[in-house]
């Protein structure tokens, strides 16, 4: 189980309210989760919350990295993903890559394709 000062990174981070991944954000904090950094190139901040440009720029090992790309997007990311060495990653649906999935479980990274937003609120986070 993550705890609220674990880093939580969101990959795909977007500032738009109605996004799934800002609405993640929105409930991590609800949640008492602090320590959140999200990642996109076009932005450096959403809400008080920081975002880099790339995985290469995430400064610490993640507890959980929760994916908001889609696979295609998501592919060229691996080499850094696998680099930050995050505990658990979350594919959330319709970002499922089995590439990832199969690498990371080779590494010993613990994988889910879920919602974070539904782990969250059924405590399965």
């Amino acid at each position: 189980m993550a705890e609220p000062k674990d880093l939580m990174v969101i990959l795909g981070l977007s500032d738009d309210a109605d996004r799934y991944s800002h609405m993640a954000m929105k409930l991590l904090q609800q949640y008492g989760y602090q320590n959140i950094l999200g990642v996109n190139p076009g932005l450096t901040e959403v809400e008080g919350v920081k975002v880099v440009p790339s995985v290469e720029d995430v400064p610490n090992r993640p507890h959980t990295l929760t994916v908001y790309v889609n696979p295609k997007r998501l592919e060229p990311m691996i080499p850094g993903i696998l680099k930050m060495n995050p505990k658990r990653i979350i594919l959330n649906p319709g970002t499922e890559s089995k590439t990832l999935m199969q690498a990371a479980q080779d590494k010993g990274i613990e994988v889910e394709a879920a919602c974070t937003l539904v782990m969250l609120r059924s405590r399965q986070f």
